[in-house]
Parts: C-alpha cells; sequence; structure tokens
C-alpha cells in the first residue's frame, strides 16, 4: 500500500519531503502552493484536497477550519461531510514513519498513507489542507482517464519538427515530430500531435488532434487516427481507423480494422472495468487494447470495448464484448459451393 512504499524512503529522510500518488497529471503551480503553504504554516503534515462531484470514489476529509479532522474513505452521500477529496499530494515531516509503522492494514489487505495521517490527527498533530483548482489536477484512476490526460499534456506542449518530413505533407498546429521519426507524403497531422522516436507514419494518413504515438510505431497507408495513444511499436494496418482509444504496445491490428466510438443511439459510451459497468461520462470512447493484441484484417471494435493483452481476434469479427488476456477468438463461418446454372 501507499503507506509502506512511503516507508521504503525512512533510512533515506531527515526533514519534511513532498509525496505525490503516481497516478496523477498535477500542474506544476499546484506543487508550488502546497510546498509553500506548509511552509509558511508550519503544520505536521499538509495535504492537497480538490472538490469532487461524486465524494464516494474518493477519500474525504473533514475540516475545522484549514485543518483536517478526519479522514473518510469513499463515503456514502449520506457519510461525505464535504465533497473535498484527497487530491494525493503532502508534504510529511519524518514523524509520519513512526505512524506508518503502527498503521495497520485495510480492508484491500494494504496499509494506506490516509490511516496512518488519521493516526497523527488522533494524537492531536496538525494536518493542513491546502484547496487546489481542479482544473491543474487530474486522478487517472480508470482506462479513460488517459485520454483526458493525454489531452491536457499536449495542449501544454511546446512544437517541434526533429523527424524527418517528406514533400506533399501537410502539418497544422502544434506537432512534436522526434528525431529518426519519418512523416511520409500525403500525411495529413493536425495537432496537437506527439510522434516519438523512429515511428514511420503514412502515406496518405490522417492523424488528428490529441493524438501521441510513442516510438517505433508503423502506421499504414490511408489510415486515420484521432485522440489516440498508441504506445510503443505498435503497428496500424493500412487502410486503418483507430478513434478515441488507447492501443498498447506492440500491437498488431490488421488492414482495415475499424474502431467505433461513437453509440447508435448517441448516449455515453459504458466500459467494464474489475467486473462492474461503469458510465463513463464520454461521448466517444472506443477501445482499449493491451499489450501484444493482435487482429484480423476487417476487425470491428464496438465502442467501448477492451482486449486483454497477448490476444488474437480474427478476420471479420465484430467484437462486442470483452476479450479475455492470452485468448484467441476466430469467427465460424459455412462456405456452400455449387455449379453455376446456364
Amino acid at each position: 500500500g501507499t503507506a509502506d512504499a512511503a516507508g521504503l524512503a525512512k533510512a533515506h529522510i531527515d526533514e519534511d519531503f513532498l509525496l505525490i500518488y503516481g497516478d496523477l497529471v498535477v500542474s506544476p503551480d499546484i506543487i508550488k502552493k502546497v510546498i509553500h503553504s506548509h511552509e509558511e504554516e508550519e503544520p505536521t503534515a499538509t495535504m492537497a484536497v480538490t472538490r469532487v462531484e461524486d465524494p464516494g470514489q474518493y477519500g474525504i476529509v473533514n475540516l475545522d477550519d484549514s485543518y483536517i479532522t478526519d479522514i473518510i474513505e469513499k463515503p456514502s452521500p449520506s457519510e461525505a461531510p464535504t465533497n473535498l477529496a484527497n487530491a494525493g499530494i503532502y508534504v510529511l515531516s519524518p514523524e509520519i514513519f513512526e505512524k506508518i509503522e503502527q498503521t495497520p492494514a485495510s480492508q484491500r489487505e494494504e496499509r494506506e498513507i490516509t490511516d496512518s495521517l488519521q493516526l497523527l490527527i488522533n494524537d492531536k498533530k496538525s494536518i493542513l489542507a491546502v484547496q487546489v483548482p481542479s482544473r491543474g489536477w487530474l486522478d487517472v484512476g480508470r482506462p479513460w482517464d488517459l485520454l483526458e490526460a493525454n489531452r491536457r499534456i499536449l495542449n501544454g506542449m511546446e512544437p517541434r519538427l526533429d523527424g524527418e518530413i517528406e514533400d506533399g505533407t501537410h502539418l497544422i498546429g502544434g506537432i512534436v515530430v522526434a528525431a529518426g521519426a519519418r512523416i511520409r507524403s500525403g500525411a495529413y497531422l493536425e495537432g496537437p500531435v506527439y510522434i516519438d522516436k523512429n515511428s514511420d507514419i503514412g502515406p496518405n494518413c490522417y492523424i488528428r488532434p490529441h493524438t501521441t504515438i510513442g516510438k517505433e510505431v508503423r502506421v499504414g497507408n490511408g489510415c486515420e487516427i484521432k485522440n489516440s495513444i498508441i504506445m510503443d511499436k505498435a503497428h496500424i494496418g493500412h487502410l486503418s481507423y483507430v478513434g478515441d482509444s488507447i492501443i498498447g504496445a506492440d500491437c498488431n491490428l490488421g488492414a482495415g480494422t475499424t474502431v467505433a466510438n461513437l453509440r447508435l443511439d448517441d448516449k455515453t459510451v459504458k466500459m467494464k472495468v474489475a467486473d462492474e459497468v461503469l458510465e463513463t461520462g464520454r461521448r466517444k470512447l472506443g477501445v482499449v487494447l493491451g499489450d501484444g493484441v493482435k487482429t484480423g484484417i476487417n476487425t470491428l471494435f464496438m465502442p467501448g470495448v477492451k482486449a486483454g493483452h497477448n490476444s488474437w481476434i480474427g478476420p471479420n469479427l465484430v467484437i462486442s464484448r470483452d476479450v479475455s488476456p492470452d485468448s484467441f477468438l476466430l469467427l465460424k463461418q459455412e462456405l456452400a459451393e455449387r455449379g453455376k446454372k446456364n
């Protein structure tokens, strides 16, 4: 758990220190604000908090003035004292290590840093809450949150063209083409777009805004990619469409693979996460593929589908449900052959 992870640093720390959860996208200004508030008020610990619409998804704090009196993990609507959520950014004193050692395991059989902080609160130690704006903070806890994180990061990106740009390409908006990457003739790139080292794009591709393409990716002729994350060494076969999707490393999409990202009834897309079907709140959401997924030609994915790592999906299949890792899906069909009538 988070407390165990923090406790590993004990031998290396003899002063107040910054701790940030690894699944956050946070602006530098927010981090500076938390540090400044801690230095100014000199509490035992400082926690960033932010207002959220659904307190039941977060650890919620109760306050006395600006100081935390209680931390309630994922409360029901009737139990939530506020809508101020733990933002996962702390400044802690070395006192926390003693409380980490005293922290019991949670229901998840993990030791949580919030439980260690609650022990400090129980000892009448001061835990300062610093409210930070949600626009500079994002909790990346669910698959589709990666697309929002990608959007925010690309919006703040500085354009740079270090790779090979062939004649006949069109580049519009903020675009990064890293060294060793190649954009072939006829490609149309509409930023913000990031293309990493040694990737090969085109010819005649349309790469639309908020697309990140990793290292050594091959995008074949006539493909369209929009608002997606394509991870290292993936191959998008010619004449494919990928929208609002996450494609894992080493995936190989056969020619004509199509991702549907919009429901026919125009309702928001749902996705299954840990055996629970969740409302994503997104009108457009495509597919999430684990590493090493392969598809045959003309595979069609319906909105909100996931395919587990190293799964193989045969040609001409319509995938309307999640695919298990290490599985092989094939289409069964019957062929009838007969002579031609005169």
